[in-house]
């Protein structure tokens, strides 16, 4: 059983590190939740021991990762409550080894990989540094329909990892020496590795960019599809999570894409903007996708809206207006002042 000391150091954790993610959390219901917090703070245990290259040499690194796989299998002693924690997490919810191997396997080649030839290489990685993820979260959901699941929640880690990476090219060139955008989309677009390295925004980067974008845009709307496998209470907090995430393609093109000037992201009133909006339409429509359509940025091709405006938040076909949503919108803002004085 896992202890509620190492749960509130693992919501310390997602808190501090993780605010999107822990944004979406909140609103699962405490089953989830808490396993959540856990599952989310050994991924954040792990990546910290990529992230010191400073001061720790990769064979140092790749020992203290391989030493992290035996203690979250259960196979050694640990005295981290969070590994601990994750170990007992694993077994009660039978999360697979594949998948543990999966990430652990993805953060070793980040101490040695730091750049991607292809779209296939980086989703390679992706498998283990955002798919796996998807898989756990859906283990720890307990979907009764985990098979017709996974492969939607394959897509929609994949695609708030390519969203991150979108969002953070010049903070992983700053931070890390790393580019995560597949070479061979710059090379089409006549980008060089120089020209990222040297934060030299044109209009070449511009286009490599929107390619991009617009294959995470299609991983959205493939992961959201799977939303209504899930179980009912997980539902919202996973659409929102999917809402928030890709809303940071919004503030991308905002700044027509020059993400080497500097990192966007989302303001608080912004983020809880979109927690009510998306919240209200779920009160009238229980459709994931639907819901989607309507709150978030990702376009919808059949719709004819296949470059939205950046400040544009979905088409507007519904039953009511976000402003003039009278008692339900009350019955919202009640619940939105609730949700941020909550922990």
């Amino acid at each position: 059983m896992v202890e509620q000391d190492q749960i509130r150091r693992s919501k310390a954790i997602q808190r501090r590190t993780g605010k999107t993610f822990h944004l979406a959390t909140r609103v699962l219901p405490e089953r989830v939740r808490h396993a959540t917090y856990v599952l989310y703070a050994f991924f954040r245990v792990a990546d910290e021991v990529v992230d010191a290259a400073d001061t720790a040499p990769p064979p140092e690194q790749r020992r203290r990762l391989e030493e992290l796989r035996l203690q979250a299998l259960g196979e050694e002693a640990t005295d981290d409550p969070v590994l601990d924690a994750f170990a007992e997490l694993r077994e009660a919810h039978d999360i697979p080894r594949e998948d543990v191997d999966a990430f652990i396997d993805a953060m070793l080649e980040d101490v040695d990989t730091d750049r991607y030839e292809t779209y296939e290489d980086l989703e390679a990685y992706m498998d283990g540094s955002a798919a796996a993820v998807g898989r756990m979260m859906t283990e720890i959901m307990e979907t009764p329909r985990a098979a017709e699941a996974m492969p939607h929640a394959t897509a929609l880690g994949e695609a708030f990892q390519l969203s991150n990476f979108l969002r953070d090219v010049r903070e992983d060139v700053v931070e890390r020496d790393r580019i995560y955008l597949p070479l061979e989309t710059l090379r089409k677009h006549g980008v060089t590795e120089e020209q990222v390295l040297n934060f030299e925004y044109d209009e070449r980067f511009r286009a490599a960019m929107e390619e991009e974008l617009h294959r995470a845009e299609a991983l959205y709307r493939e992961g959201v599809e799977g939303i209504k496998y899930l179980p009912e209470d997980c539902q919202f907090a996973v659409l929102l999570a999917a809402v928030l995430y890709a809303d940071h393609h919004r503030e991308i093109r905002k700044r027509d894409c020059d993400v080497l000037a500097t990192t966007p992201s989302l303001s608080t009133p912004r983020k809880l903007f979109l927690v009510a909006k998306t919240r209200l339409y779920w009160a009238f429509e229980r459709d994931p996708v639907a819901v989607f359509r309507r709150v978030s940025v990702v376009p919808y091709p059949e719709d004819g809206d296949t470059t939205r405006d950046p400040g544009h938040s979905g088409p507007s076909r519904g039953r009511t207006s976000w402003f003039g949503a009278g008692r339900v919108g009350g019955r919202v803002t009640g619940w939105l002042r609730s949700f941020t004085r909550s922990e």
